[in-house]
């Protein structure tokens, strides 16, 4: 048995977590603040000091100590604050501005104020040099030129380079030449983009190669202050791609969500340790609440833009949302809203002792769901005190008074506990609509998957967002609150290499791909081996990167024969996009190398339970299957407590248990509530939590959905107007406001991913939006406000033109127009209207049902069918439409 300990730490803007496996394999997490200068100069190390106990001045012990496994905020918060390195940008000439103006969308067409983010590079020179896309020298490089620019860059104190050249990425000659030149002229960090970044696309090639020249020095920098205090110790970095690497190959493209791939990786491994192998991942924090997923391998982006920044580079697919539990929440006198600001850590929540506002911790403590009894006291002037529930009280009750008064004579009156319920039920939408964005948007079905929950508030409303998305399993890892810092443990060292092909996909181009394969792999494996990893626990996949030709979105599918991957393109395309474009050729963009070191599995004998750095034993589980209890029936806990908590509308009282407490094969039928020291669970009524024999808490809803309306937290509470007069619910209103918000930026993300036209795919000059069933605008996205402002009056020109027609509007029809008399703008802005008609009965209605209601009457159906009855099935509920400009028309 190995005698040292080995520490997996994720460093966060706000708090620092380690998960440490000591020498007996017994796993110890521990949680403290990433600043506080006064008590250390950094937490990573003053970590590992506390629980190897020993002092500040104490020589460090590294012979104690195998290896220390880092993911960082640091890149990615010098990105944010623009902290980064100075750094000189060397582009072609004629291309000084090339990345300030970027391309010509407008991602926020709605302000009335566009600010753009800031540039990353202070000073441009313009190399006199240019190779043409077929290699053919247009104008030689005029090296000493840029030599003196250089030399005179690096008197005015720049020491980071960036070296962009026009076609660089197939043809480095010139690249590699001036950063020669820059090296000759003493910069210490030079990013070259035939290095940075190989693929077509000058802007985002570029943005790549200047963050990795902005911020690599800034993570050699930090790595150099670990270094004195971990001397002799191994120091490996999480890579955004969800791998690690060595400290000395740690860069800044590389580094933008090192400490949120930890979680993804955490997410993914547990939940195949218990069995279940497509996931959805919900890490829900502080400020924000991150999801991703899983369905048997980590997906990742190729290119994604952060911080206005655009990152051609491999990293985890993860998507983001402002919904955490300092989330603060508005009543805007007709609606309710969560976010998207957050009270942060200072001052925080009501119920932080701080005088900050209310937020989505404040309903929960309202509601018993957090109780300060049961939650770490760290609060106050001293730092000692519990939650204050009678802040979040006095709010709520104000803030019931002002939306009674609001809603006047159409709306019952809403105690405190009805509106921080309401509340609770549009952040839970919130964060459903974050996870469609990630499953359905991109042709996933949920409700097959288990939601692998995580972070400090994640567990408060897991069966919530569990039931508005249809799913009926949760899993809760005993390391929930520190799975970030679990997940980078249990990563793998991984090498990723790329090349660009930009080649039509032929049996010929088939053939050569494993050859332009060859010798990426080879680089990529050199650099595994060289971290010490066993040969015989690294493996290789190549991957292709295909589209059609026209368009800009790639489809990563496993190299093989031509057949092969025609049909894996076609399959992942149709699943994705539901058509294909069979008259269009397949384009391999670029080839991908995966190089892949199987670490050592941490958790494979470890005892998983959470448990603070004091403690010495911990209930042993059972082995490493992750199955479930056996078939004797569970055995139920006795409570610690019973707490008063609202549920389904109404206070009751609820069992609370500690979770340090329960045993494999115990169960808990909701509504209760599951604390310990790093998170709080809530188990709703309906759903039941299990304990594996692993200690994973598995929640689940015996028996499914059923199909019956899931009650929501506030118990369904909704107003009743009184005759005649109109009542609008304002947490209905904000929830369905998302939803059709939710469907019209789908729509918009699957036109810009299909479009061939420039100004759709690159300006994003085009508008989509839902109707109902008379032609008014729904909700719309962001888009163009020419377009959304008349679109109504097309689909208005539909409905007339088609409803008494003898046809009729039919499903499956689907109507295109430009006429500018008709609510078109100008004839290169096409109108594509698709009806949606209320969804199929489950079964033929009986003869003696009565007719359902019907807005507009649909087609007598197609000659087979018996009969043209009024039927729900003829019933068109909405319109959606899109409009875009296609300038190849006119």
């Amino acid at each position: 048995m190995d005698e040292r300990w080995e520490f997996w730490i994720d460093r966060g803007g706000t708090f620092t977590d380690i998960v440490a496996r000591r020498p007996d394999r017994r796993l110890v997490a521990h949680k403290l603040l990433s600043e506080n200068p006064r008590a250390y100069r950094d937490a990573a190390v003053a970590g590992i000091r506390q629980l190897l106990g020993i002092g500040p001045d104490e020589a460090f012990p590294a012979e104690r100590v195998g290896s220390v496994r880092l993911g960082t905020t640091v890149a990615t918060n010098a990105l944010l604050e623009r902290k980064g390195e100075p750094t000189v940008l060397v582009i072609t000439k004629g291309f000084a501005d090339a990345l300030r103006i970027a391309y010509q969308n407008r991602p926020r067409i709605f302000d009335r104020r566009i600010i753009l983010p800031e540039v990353l590079y202070d000073r441009v020179i313009e190399a006199d040099e240019r190779i043409g896309a077929r290699g053919e020298i247009i104008t030689p490089l005029k090296e000493d030129t840029v030599a003196d620019q250089l030399k005179a860059a690096y008197a005015d104190g720049f020491r980071s380079a960036a070296v962009l050249c026009l076609h660089g990425y197939r043809h480095p000659g010139h690249e590699a030449a001036i950063g020669r030149l820059a090296r000759e002229a003493g910069f210490t960090q030079v990013s070259e983009s035939h290095q940075t970044s190989p693929l077509m696309k000058l802007v985002s090639r570029g943005d790549t190669t200047v963050a990795d020249a902005y911020l690599s020095p800034i993570l050699r920098r930090y790595v150099r202050e670990l270094a004195p205090e971990l001397a002799g110790v191994r120091l490996l970095f999480m890579q955004s791609n969800g791998g690690l690497t060595d400290a000395a190959s740690f860069r800044g493209k590389d580094s933008i969500l090192s400490g949120p791939a930890g979680g993804i990786v955490g997410m993914a491994r547990t939940a195949r340790d218990a069995g279940f192998g497509q996931v959805i991942g919900f890490d829900m924090g502080g400020t924000s609440t991150d999801v991703s997923h899983f369905a048997g391998e980590l997906e990742r982006e190729y290119e994604t833009q952060v911080a206005g920044v655009r990152m051609r580079a491999p990293m985890l697919s993860i998507h983001t949302v402002a919904a955490g539990g300092g989330s603060v929440l508005h009543f805007d006198g007709s609606r309710y809203r969560v976010g998207p600001d957050s009270a942060g850590a200072d001052p925080g929540p009501a119920c932080y002792r701080r005088g900050g506002p209310l937020t989505v911790t404040d309903a929960n403590v309202l509601l018993g769901r957090i109780q300060p009894g049961h939650f770490p006291h760290v609060f106050g002037e001293r730092g000692d005190a519990a939650l204050d529930a009678e802040a979040p009280r006095a709010a709520f009750a104000e803030l019931s008074e002002q939306i009674t008064a609001a809603l006047g004579e159409t709306g019952q009156p809403r105690g405190p506990e009805q509106v921080a319920a309401g509340f609770l039920e549009v952040a839970v939408a919130n964060m459903a609509n974050a996870i469609k964005k990630i499953s359905v948007q991109r042709g996933y079905d949920v409700t097959g998957y288990v939601l692998n929950v995580f972070g400090g508030a994640g567990g408060q409303h897991a069966c919530a967002v569990a039931d508005a998305l249809g799913m009926t399993t949760v899993l809760v890892h005993p390391l929930a609150g520190v799975l970030s810092a679990y997940g980078i443990g249990l990563a793998d060292i991984i090498a990723m290499r790329e090349q660009a092909a930009e080649a039509p996909l032929t049996a010929g181009l088939a053939a050569r791909l494993p050859g332009l394969a060859a010798p990426l792999e080879a680089d990529a494996r050199a650099e595994i081996l060289a971290e010490g990893v066993p040969a015989q626990r690294v493996t290789a996949a190549h991957r292709a990167h295909l589209r059609y030709d026209g368009t800009d979105t790639a489809v990563i599918v496993p190299v093989g024969s031509l057949e092969e991957m025609t049909a894996a393109f076609e399959a992942e395309y149709s699943r994705r996009f539901s058509f294909l474009m069979p008259d269009k050729q397949v384009i391999a963009e670029a080839v991908s190398v995966e190089v892949t070191g199987a670490a050592d599995e941490p958790g494979a004998d470890a005892d998983t339970t959470a448990r603070s750095e004091n403690e010495d034993s911990a209930p042993a589980h059972g082995g490493p299957s992750g199955s479930r209890p056996g078939k004797a029936p569970p055995e139920r806990p006795l409570s610690a407590a019973q707490v008063p908590m609202f549920a389904a509308g109404a206070w009751t009282q609820v069992d609370l248990f500690a979770r340090a407490g329960l045993r494999p094969g115990q169960a808990i039928d909701g509504p209760a509530i599951i604390t310990e020291e790093l998170a709080t669970t809530v188990v709703e009524p309906g759903w039941q939590a299990v304990v594996t024999d692993r200690n994973d808490l598995l929640l689940s809803r015996p028996g499914g959905h059923g199909g019956a309306g899931i009650p929501p937290i506030s118990g369904g509470f909704r107003g009743v107007a009184p005759p005649g007069q109109h009542s609008v619910d304002p947490v209905l209103l904000e929830i369905f406001n998302n939803l059709f918000m939710s469907v019209a930026e789908q729509m918009g993300v699957r036109l810009q991913a299909t479009a061939h036209s420039v100004n759709i795919k690159e300006r994003l000059d085009f508008s989509c939006a839902v109707f109902d069933a008379d032609g008014g605008l729904i909700a719309n996205a962001p888009h163009m406000p020419v377009h959304l402002g008349s679109m109504g009056e097309s689909i208005k020109m539909v409905i007339q033109r088609n409803k008494d027609s003898a046809r009729g509007i039919r499903r499956g029809d689907v109507y295109v127009l430009n006429d500018p008399y008709h609510g078109g703008t100008h004839l290169p802005d096409i109108t594509v209207v698709t009806p949606v008609f209320a969804p199929r009965p489950p079964h033929p209605p009986s003869s003696l049902e009565p007719a359902g209601p019907m807005k507009h009457r649909a087609g007598q159906g197609r000659p087979d069918e018996a009969s043209s009855r009024q039927t729900p099935d003829d019933e068109i509920w909405f319109y959606v439409a899109s409009r875009g400009h296609h300038a190849e028309i006119g």
